[in-house]
């Protein structure tokens, strides 16, 4: 399987699979000299690991990060840093009834067609198991980018149940297990979401990620544009089926006059009175807030029988047991935050190779 990685000058590679020993990456292109320690990127897998509510996958796992090459005496060489998590709570006996059948909704059927053998425990590496070496990866990424630029993340949408934007707060979403920044609508969600997985079925989610502090001029023009490169980012996350950048699909219903980021100087900067860009125009910041969504599918692993065939061309049915999230969205949250990262650690250094 090729394409197991992405970016330029700050480049990732992940590997492993969800029921195999380990999974991990390789993050090349780091700068030398950096401090970097486990903890550094502990921090950020445990927000996503699992086991962490009642609402995600009940799968146990610690999530704990190895560093294996790239550091000395606590400092970033500039050679490729490799990280390991290794798997320690897979149950591959769970999907023994499955193996010959196909997940609707899943990359069974895609993955046997293209490679003609896959791994049906727990999806190989279709599994959002594979997203914690990315958020492992996003981790260094901070790193780089510094404490100057802030990327956070938020749920604003589960099921057909939005958030109310006026009662946004930035620490709520630190105090739900959403990642929710209003707090009557996680109280909303929480007996929403109970119903829906009492029942073994799953809800999709709409993601919010935005970036503070990045300055105008990151990006190039035509192929390599700063918003190209995070609408592939986060559209290359498991079970992610759209994406959008600022207004976003929103635009296709404004004038001219409502869409355009009208200007001002104030205290001698030139400022934006509206941010319906997301922070970047013609492919490059503008140093406003960078501003992305993303829609999440309902997970395809459910209780509910389902129709579909198997490996031999049988027509039969299908019962996906085992742990699963009723919600994969709510663990896209920090997803979401480590792939920005990843995209402006690497268009931070491209800006730096290219005008100092």
């Amino acid at each position: 399987m090729s394409d197991n990685s992405f970016g330029h000058l700050f480049r990732v590679t992940t590997w492993g699979e969800s029921h195999g020993p380990a999974i991990g990456c390789v993050v090349d292109g780091t700068p030398p000299g950096l401090k970097l320690t486990e903890a550094d990127i502990q921090t950020w897998l445990d927000r996503r690991k699992p086991g962490s509510s009642r609402f995600v996958t009940q799968r146990r796992e610690p999530d704990q990060v190895e560093i294996l090459s790239g550091l000395f005496e606590g400092v970033t060489t500039g050679t490729p840093i490799s990280l390991m998590i290794r798997n320690q709570d897979a149950r591959s006996k769970d999907y023994g009834d499955i193996k010959d059948k196909f997940r609707p909704g899943h990359a069974d059927y895609a993955y046997w067609k293209k490679y003609g053998v896959r791994d049906y425990r727990g999806g190989g590496r279709s599994s959002a198991r594979e997203t914690a070496s990315r958020v492992a990866a996003g981790a260094v990424a901070r790193k780089i980018l510094g404490r100057r630029i802030r990327i956070r993340g938020a749920m604003v949408q589960m099921g057909d149940m939005t958030i109310d934007r006026s009662k946004w707060r930035w620490p709520t979403v630190e105090k739900n297990p959403f990642w929710c920044p209003d707090a009557a609508a996680a109280k909303e969600w929480e007996a929403y979401l109970d119903e829906v997985r009492k029942r073994g079925s799953s809800v999709g989610a709409v993601i919010e990620i935005i970036a503070s502090g990045v300055p105008a001029g990151w990006g190039a023009p035509v192929y390599g544009k700063l918003d190209t490169d995070l609408a592939a980012a986060m559209m290359g996350i498991n079970a992610v089926k759209g994406v959008e950048i600022g207004a976003g699909f929103e635009a296709a219903t404004l004038s001219g006059e409502e869409n355009a980021d009208e200007m001002r100087m104030k205290n001698g900067k030139e400022t934006f009175l509206s941010n319906r860009a997301g922070g970047v125009l013609g492919g490059i910041s503008t140093g406003q807030d960078i501003v992305v969504r993303f829609a999440v599918k309902p997970t395809s692993s459910i209780l509910s029988p389902r129709r579909t065939v198997t490996t031999k061309g049988t027509e039969t049915e299908i019962v996906t047991k085992g742990r699963h999230d009723p919600c994969v969205g709510i663990r896209g949250v920090p997803v979401g935050e480590a792939m920005m990262a990843c995209v402006l650690a690497d268009h931070m250094l491209r800006h730096r190779g290219q005008v100092g």
